[in-house]
């Protein structure tokens, strides 16, 4: 999240802590590709054909955090939005947690990889 500057801007002096908006310090392209992906999540978790069809050749285990980040998602974007908070504050806050399901799933592709390649001699 820091890399792409979604981490949240704080000022602290002691006791005193002032908490703001994201960083925007990061990656911007990256920024801008998350917040887009992130307004898909106004839409319920579903399965399309064309999707299933890209998730034939992914491990069980991304597909299921796939499914997971869609459900959590949407509840979360559902959620905000019920209580009152600006749309594009809501997609904000989809795109940083986003970002996390991204890394997880980045976390779980690269050990799978490890486990595949023999060790060199």
């Amino acid at each position: 999240m820091g890399y792409c500057g979604m981490g949240p801007r704080e000022n602290s002096s002691g006791t005193h802590a002032r908490r703001g908006g994201i960083t925007k310090t990061g990656n911007a392209h990256l920024r801008r590709i998350v917040i887009e992906a992130a307004w898909a999540y106004r839409h319920r978790p579903a399965v399309s054909r064309a999707l299933r069809t890209r998730q034939a050749t992914l491990s069980p285990e991304v597909t299921a955090i796939a499914w997971k980040a869609q459900h959590r998602l949407h509840t979360r974007y559902r959620r905000l939005l019920g209580r009152s908070k600006c749309q594009q504050k809501v997609v904000t806050a989809i795109g940083r947690e986003l970002l996390g399901f991204i890394w997880a799933i980045g976390v779980t592709v690269e050990a799978e990889q490890r486990t595949r390649q023999p060790l060199a001699a």
